[in-house]
């Protein structure tokens, strides 16, 4: 299903099909949100009921990413800024 789901994201990119970039980025968006789904599903084993030990994983593993994120945003940011003329 991961390879279905990444695949089908692949070929709308690739493919010129008459779809606005909004349109084609929400559905990229939605495809990468079910493919997280069968992720957690499939290969970590984390069921959708609710079990305190999976939600404290989920949300740790959220934060870890956000920060990461975040910061990359912030560096690159901040030598966009720096190295304009």
């Amino acid at each position: 299903m991961a390879l279905l789901l990444t695949v089908a994201a692949f070929a709308l990119v690739s493919k010129t099909l008459p779809l606005s970039h909004v349109l084609l980025l929400g559905i990229i968006g939605a495809l990468g949100l079910l493919q997280m789904a069968v992720h957690f599903r499939c290969f970590l084993h984390i069921g959708f009921r609710r079990q305190r030990e999976d939600l404290l994983l989920i949300l740790f593993s959220t934060l870890l990413l956000i920060i990461m994120v975040g910061g990359t945003i912030w560096i690159m940011a901040s030598l966009a800024v720096r190295m304009a003329p």
